[in-house]
């Protein structure tokens, strides 16, 4: 989970100070009211990214700038299925404190959580939605933890919203003895089995505590069929435990009795006074109560003889991106947010009540600060800023994480070079790559599956490094299973076989690096060289097509002076008919290889492209040692954190315009790229190659 201190928030005021301040009525950091852009008709204020990109830290801002001065609920949403971590929570055992959000998991548990944080804001909280909540809640009749876990959630509730002045524990002691005694003088089946027995005796001893009112009638209006003397609430009970069509509905009466009481309590003199709306902050809404959450909010509001307009003012978040093929979303970009969105619901679908806003990458200009803040004014290197933005590519993340390293590297006396960006240490003691891969891959299994065949050019080759591995898995092929994984947590979309396995240029390298790193040595099978000798082979099967991957892992294994040889061997060969684009492509893709790990090699590369070492390659031809020099030069600006220095851009200019001599069928492609490639690595850009 990330944590405030951890993701900055550079370029999030749009949202911040100019969005939601315009949702609310109320100014961010200011005890003063604002104009509101929206008024009877709000959007569901949808934030996107990947790991790692903010999300929970731009909801941590809101709810430490807005709570106390507005209702307002924070609300973490955890998986399905998290009923031990779920127990563990609501018994007082929280995870990351009330900073992150409150954790509720199922639909239920949400909107328990909902009305215990808003009730206390509230003269009347949750008339009609609390009954009904009691109503579908249970526990397993054999499950004393479960039990506990539940009553004194229900607990907490009924002490937020003033029902009950007894300490928490106390309350969950007397419901738990209460309902249990009514569950063993009941009926002994329900219609609902044992979870329902539990319900009917929770509403039951709810209904003796707090006298019925208005809300019965509510509910009967769902239930159109029943008697009129009949009870609704054990029906609803009844309802929810049969699952399937029948707990949908149950659900939407929920999220409906939820709303109504919300708009509820806004009355004639909290209008006439401009009160702020209340704000419900969601993390996690991908997960599936969120998600249901949101779609049943979305769907009523859509509906056009909904009873009332509740003016709650939510802001979610969600992992990946959110379907590109729905029209519906209005997308919004944080620098368009300053003014007004232009949102209006358009058409009927649900989908239209939704403003999506993706969190988008630090610039440059936002590192240098991070990396100056706390550094105690010791000089840090002229590129450290432009070097660390190469390599993270602005995620917040990446970038806050490596920038506490360096000022802590630096207050420790240590001179950091943006070579050293990986190999310094984050707060725990532990490599920083280490930790931010943790961070950006949760499962540990995959994350290791991952740091291996991210070596590997695509998933075939990939599925060919696991089985010489032997990292079988009982679930299916493990290349299938780690390219399932990365889209399930959004790093990629579904990919070809042939596309490369990991997509995401900030993770590939932080994969590589940590293989690099944890490589046994030389002579293991999963060492270093030996993993891309075997791929080297792999793709050298593959004739042309594997031609430039065979010499890039040749290349990643140390095997310069074979990488060197072969690219010479072809440029001299009068029958090579593939033509110079082939060639280029080739250098180009080879010099892209990882690095060996550094106790095997010795990083030379700029002095041997500069011809400092020439010396060492006097039993090379001048063409092999022109080959020699543009491959090292090449290599060494190939690395995200190099700043491409004049020497190495002109030297690479004069060994191509060398070659384009020496070859008269390719004179015309090599003094091209001896003109265009130096430009282009001055800029970090692709070396353009003719025909690709």
């Amino acid at each position: 989970m990330e944590r405030a201190e951890d993701v900055p928030l550079y370029g999030r005021d749009p949202l911040l100070r100019a969005l939601v301040p315009r949702l609310t009525g109320l100014k961010y950091d200011e005890r003063s009211r604002t104009a509101r852009e929206f008024q009877h008709d709000l959007p569901v204020v949808l934030l996107t990214g990947r790991h790692g990109m903010g999300r929970s830290a731009v909801l941590r801002e809101l709810a430490a700038h807005y709570r106390g001065r507005l209702p307002l609920a924070h609300i973490r949403v955890a998986p399905e299925g998290a009923g031990a971590y779920a127990s563990a929570v609501a018994l007082g055992s929280r995870t990351g404190g009330d900073a992150d959000g409150h954790v509720a998991t199922g639909l239920v548990g949400l909107l328990t959580e909902l009305a215990r944080q808003l009730g206390p804001s509230y003269r009347r909280p949750f008339p009609v939605l609390l009954p009904g909540l009691f109503a579908v809640t249970s526990w397993d009749p054999g499950d004393c933890t479960e039990r506990d876990a539940v009553c004194l959630r229900l607990a907490r509730l009924l002490i937020a919203c003033r029902m009950a002045d007894a300490p928490e524990q106390d309350v969950r002691r007397a419901w738990a003895a209460a309902v249990e005694a009514r569950v063993a003088s009941g009926a002994p089946c329900q219609p609902g089995g044992a979870a329902a027995s539990v319900s009917r005796a929770l509403h039951g001893e709810y209904a003796y505590r707090h006298r019925a009112g208005s809300e019965r009638d509510w509910y009967r209006a769902r239930f159109p069929q029943l008697p009129p003397d009949a009870d609704p609430l054990p029906l609803l009970g009844d309802w929810y435990h049969q699952g399937g069509d029948y707990r949908r509905a149950v659900e939407r009466t929920l999220v409906a009795a939820f709303r109504h009481d919300v708009a509820g309590a806004y009355g004639r003199l909290q209008r006439w006074n401009r009160e702020p709306w209340p704000l419900v902050l969601l993390d996690d809404v991908h997960l599936p109560a969120g998600r249901r959450f949101v779609d049943l909010l979305l769907e009523h509001r859509a509906t056009p003889d909904s009873p009332e307009r509740e003016e709650l003012v939510v802001v979610a978040t969600r992992l990946g991106e959110p379907p590109g093929n729905d029209p519906g979303p209005l997308r919004r970009e944080l620098p368009e947010l300053v003014r007004a969105t232009g949102w209006e619901r358009r058409g009927t679908v649900p989908s239209a009540g939704l403003l999506t806003v993706p969190l988008t990458p630090l610039s440059r200009d936002d590192v240098l600060p991070l990396l100056e803040a706390g550094s105690a004014g010791t000089p840090l290197h002229p590129y450290l800023a432009s070097a660390l933005h190469a390599l993270t590519r602005g995620h917040p993340a990446a970038t806050a994480m490596l920038c506490s390293a360096v000022r802590a590297a630096t207050r420790a006396g240590r001179a950091v070079a943006p070579r050293d960006l990986l190999d310094l240490s984050a707060p725990d003691g532990r490599p920083v790559g280490e930790a931010l891969l943790e961070r950006l891959l949760p499962d540990r299994r995959q994350r290791d599956r991952l740091t291996l065949l991210s070596l590997a050019r695509d998933s075939t080759a990939a599925e060919a490094l696991a089985t010489r591995l032997r990292l079988e898995g009982p679930e299916q092929l493990p290349a299938n299973a780690v390219t399932d994984y990365l889209e399930q947590q959004h790093w990629q979309h579904l990919t070809p076989p042939e596309s490369p396995l990991v997509t995401d240029p900030l993770l590939q390298r932080l994969l590589v690096h940590e293989a690099r790193r944890l490589s046994p040595g030389p002579d293991d099978s999963r060492g270093w060289q030996e993993i891309h000798r075997f791929l080297q082979n792999h793709h050298a099967q593959r004739g042309d097509d594997g031609e430039a991957d065979a010499l890039r892992h040749m290349l990643a294994a140390g095997g310069v002076e074979t990488v060197v040889a072969s690219l010479a061997e072809v440029f001299q060969s009068e029958r090579d008919e593939r033509g110079a684009g082939h060639w280029l492509g080739c250098l180009r893709y080879a010099a892209t290889a990882p690095t060996p790990p550094e106790r095997d090699w010795r990083d030379d590369r700029l002095r041997i492209a500069l011809g400092a070492h020439d010396g060492r390659y006097i039993h090379l031809d001048d063409t092999e040692r022109c080959v020699n020099r543009l491959l090292h030069a090449l290599w060494y600006l190939s690395e995200p954190h190099t700043e491409p220095d004049p020497d190495t851009c002109t030297a690479i200019e004069q060994e191509l315009a060398y070659l384009s001599l020496r070859h008269p069928s390719w004179r015309v492609a090599l003094g091209q790229a001896a003109r265009r490639w130096p430009a282009a690595a001055r800029d970090k850009r692709p070396l353009p190659v003719p025909g690709q």
